[in-house]
């Protein structure tokens, strides 16, 4: 038999989070949303504007109970966040259609818009990203980590929710790419495979500092690439080559790459 002071111990924890919303539930509701939003993912389509309408009412009315069952932890009433968030959910969908548009125009590999968003592990992540990103803007807790964190467990991308991504954002094959808490990404940027966009090592004080780069428009980040630290700004319409290790910043049009594994040459 366990030891009772064990026992109470764990007791305590389960009292502690018996009202937090469960992982699966998350989980459900969030892809229920985006299985609405991109019918192409499944087989269930709804033919008639009522039957749409009456599956966003259920998401509004789940997302509310969930927020309701967190009250405590949230900067203000659960109805009015969960209005805020519908609210934004038009501009979420248009934001993922410009990332499958740069998914189709970017990779030749690609041949339609279904094809994107039916098999692209960078299209799952983004989707769910986006989601969670406009929860965290509104200053929900936790809950848009475990969705990222869902997404990476399908995917291998590990986006942190509080990273600003803008539109037109394409991650070629994507597997290993990892995106910092205050990570800045500009319009039209191109990211290939184990890419990490991360923090020098800072203490623990410094958490609520920008601890990771700044990406601006039109820049491409090929594999392997390493980008480390709040001051390190990567200039527009700069090319970051593979298995770069970069810790400065880079001007506009700038390109960066390794030969022979032992320096960088700018040009």
């Amino acid at each position: 038999m366990l030891p009772s002071e064990f026992l109470d111990v764990i007791l305590a924890k389960h009292e502690q989070t018996r009202d937090f919303p469960a992982t699966s539930d998350i989980k459900k509701l969030f892809t229920k949303i985006i299985l609405t939003l991109f019918p192409e993912q499944t087989r269930k389509h709804f033919s008639q504007k009522e039957e749409l309408v009456a599956v966003w009412e259920s998401i509004e009315n789940g997302l509310e109970s969930m927020l309701h069952s967190m009250k405590k932890e949230l900067p203000s009433d659960p109805h009015s966040l969960t209005q805020a968030y519908m609210e934004r959910i038009p501009k979420v969908y248009d934001t993922l259609l410009t990332d499958v548009e740069a998914m189709v125009n970017g990779d030749p590999a690609a041949n339609t818009d279904f094809e994107v968003i039916r098999t692209y592990p960078g299209f799952y992540a983004m989707a769910f990203y986006r989601l969670a990103h406009e929860l965290c803007a509104l200053g929900v807790p936790l809950i848009p980590r475990i969705l990222t964190e869902y997404a990476h467990s399908k995917t291998g991308i590990d986006i942190h929710p509080g990273a600003q991504i803008g539109k037109y954002f394409f991650m070629d094959h994507g597997t290993g790419i990892v995106i910092g808490e205050t990570c800045i990404i500009g319009e039209r940027v191109k990211i290939y495979q184990g890419v990490t966009l991360g923090a020098l090592s800072v203490d623990k004080s410094m958490a609520s500092t920008k601890r990771h780069p700044t990406i601006e428009d039109d820049v491409v980040i090929y594999s392997g690439a390493t980008i480390l630290g709040g001051d390190t700004t990567v200039g527009k319409n700069s090319v970051i080559g593979g298995n770069v290790w970069l810790t400065r910043s880079v001007a506009p049009n700038t390109k960066i790459y390794h030969q022979e594994n032992t320096k960088v040459i700018l040009d």
